[in-house]
């Protein structure tokens, strides 16, 4: 871990916070670690069922990686196996909320764009800016953006390096929720907390399954989908949220 790293635990709920808000939160490879170490943990953990993802201070969510930093790969082809912390994000299991509070640039984009829901502050501002520098993202840019807001909108974001604001991203489906900077968090906490309350073995698999459907034909998305709700339903927690609902409660669910 790094200080330019916070991880906190909250019940159910881990919120992972880039610290470096001077930079701001641009991601040093030192950073890059810490987040792929941090959600290890919440992985191995059963008890965490939800992560929430944000930047420190009040200017940035994240910037991407620190451009300074990028020299230090003694060649390109170092610089293309670097470990990322973007791949780190996109292929955590359990559920995941980027709660962006300001700019979401480059791979700080990309790292919003790998978590499963992204709420953002009425400041926000995301953008692919690589074509500035000269290069492109590498962290799934296009495809994730293409996915997300459609093919002009995100050929417009990565064809111009220029930000949009966060109303912008709200009409295109970039982010589910555009809220005042103080109401952020608590409804990142919240939103978190109630999908932590869900039988957790069905939210994983919900996870998987809305992922899987971007990669396979129709017919084939509702047959593997069919397939995953089979396994879900032999579980112990389908039983008891059928159980729970005879019976009038809430259900206990225990990742089982």
């Amino acid at each position: 871990m790094t200080q330019d790293l916070l991880f906190e635990i909250d019940g159910a709920v881990a919120t992972i916070t880039l610290n470096r808000p001077e930079k701001l939160n641009s991601v040093t490879p030192e950073m890059a670690g810490a987040i792929t170490a941090a959600l290890s943990i919440c992985e191995a953990d059963p008890s965490l069922r939800c992560v929430i993802l944000t930047g420190a201070g009040e200017r940035a969510f994240c910037a991407g990686s620190d451009i300074g930093a990028l020299d230090a790969y003694a060649t390109p082809w170092d610089f293309r196996n670097r470990p990322d912390y973007c791949d780190a994000v996109r292929a955590f299991r359990k559920p995941c909320i980027a709660a962006v509070n300001g700019y979401a640039f480059g791979g700080g984009l990309e790292t919003a764009l790998s978590c499963d829901i992204r709420l953002a502050s009425a400041t926000a501002s995301f953008a692919a800016p690589e074509i500035k520098l000269g290069w492109i993202g590498g962290g799934g840019m296009a495809a994730q953006l293409a996915h997300s807001i459609g093919a002009s909108n995100a050929a417009l974001m990565v064809m111009t390096g220029d930000p949009v604001r966060a109303q912008t991203a709200l009409a295109w489906g970039l982010v589910s929720e555009v809220l005042a900077p103080e109401a952020l968090l608590p409804r990142a906490r919240a939103l978190a907390g109630i999908i932590a309350a869900r039988a957790p073995i069905a939210a994983e698999t919900a996870k998987l399954n809305l992922r899987a459907a971007h990669a396979m034909p129709l017919e084939k998305a509702i047959e593997y989908e069919r397939d995953l709700q089979t396994i879900c339903f032999a579980t112990e927690d389908a039983a008891e949220g059928r159980r729970a609902f005879a019976e009038k409660r809430p259900p206990v669910f225990r990742h089982r």
